[in-house]
């Protein structure tokens, strides 16, 4: 893979954490910004995917989707809805990685040879 390819991919995965962390404390509903995580996370599983990483990164999208919702009910200064926030944003910025690796999977399983 081309190596700026991999920089670019590194840094929209970069990015994509710190809006997370930064809209999910301040504007977790806003829809600019899980379009923005989307495209981001297009861009991170179109260019940062290898064939070694697909099997990790879906179990850890699945492990992102299933504790979504654990730490809402913490009440302490809205700590709780600010980390379900943030992981939410996180589980939106991985998705559509998981899908383009999902893809590829059943790529590799219908054409093994290739």
């Amino acid at each position: 893979m081309n190596k700026a390819l991999g920089i670019i991919g590194f840094a929209a995965f970069i990015l994509g954490l710190i809006l997370a962390i930064i809209f999910g404390i301040v504007a977790p509903e806003n829809y600019w910004v899980i379009l923005i995580m989307v495209i981001l996370g297009i861009i991170i599983g179109a260019l940062n995917i290898t064939g070694r990483e697909i099997m990790p990164l879906l179990l850890a999208t699945i492990a992102l989707i299933v504790v979504g919702g654990v730490f809402e009910p913490i009440s302490v200064l809205g700590i709780g809805a600010m980390v379900d926030n943030i992981l939410k944003l996180v589980a939106t910025l991985m998705a559509p990685a998981a899908v383009i690796a999902a893809v590829r999977a059943f790529w590799s399983v219908g054409f093994p040879g290739r």
